[in-house]
Parts: C-alpha cells; structure tokens; sequence
C-alpha cells in the first residue's frame, strides 16, 4: 500500500505518510515521488512539495520544489498526478536554500507551472 494511503477514508494525512508518495505525470508515467513538503509558518498552507527524480539507488536525485496547487491526488494510481513533465522541473526557475525567502523566486516559480500563488488564497492547504 503506498504510504498516502494509510488513511484512505480520512480528508487529512501526515505528512509523514506523503513523504515517499510517487507522482504521474498527466501521461501517467511516473516521474518522481515527494521527498518532503514545505509548509508557510504563518498561514499553515502547504504552499511546495519538493519532489526527488531521476538517480540510481538513492545517488545522484534531483529535488525541486514544485507548487502544491500543481498536484492531484489520484486514487486510482495511489499517487499524486501532475501536468509537470520532467523537462519542465529541468527548466524551473534555479533554487537555493535562500529561494524560501525570495518573494520573486516565488512569483516566477508559481507563473512558471501556471498555479495560484499559495499566499493569494487557496493554492495550497490551510
């Protein structure tokens, strides 16, 4: 059983439970799986999920941190689904460590995936 269906009849989850959640693009090909998710301190918001691609046993895996508004859950893959294709998380706009406090990094990344910006109202959890 994937791990974000430990609780399939509650709305809620841990995020310890999403941790390891693979993720379809629209294709249905998987293309990563989620390594951690980055939370707003203040609004409570899921506002990224980093994902972790590409690599052999654990070596070399890229993470990007990609809207949470960019993800569906879909039960029928137990995983998450996303219109991001691989190319596109190459492309992304460049992250470092100081990008979370980089109101512009945030701008560009959330235009550059086509989502609402997390802290304009629903565009993640919260």
């Amino acid at each position: 059983m994937a791990r974000a269906t430990a609780h399939p009849d509650h709305q809620c989850i841990s995020s310890e439970d999403i941790q390891g959640t693979e993720v379809y693009g629209a294709d249905g090909k998987n293309i990563g799986e989620i390594d951690h998710l980055i939370i707003d301190k203040v609004s409570g918001r899921v506002a990224y999920a980093v994902m972790s691609f590409g690599g052999f046993v654990g070596l070399g895996h890229s993470h990007y941190p990609i809207p949470w508004a960019a993800l569906t859950y879909d039960t029928s893959l137990s995983g998450f689904r996303t219109n991001i294709t691989e190319q596109q998380l190459r492309d992304a706009p460049e992250f470092s460590d100081d990008s979370w406090q980089d109101r512009d990094w945030e701008t560009r990344t959330h235009r550059y995936y086509g989502t609402p910006m997390y802290w304009e109202g629903r565009g993640g959890l919260g």
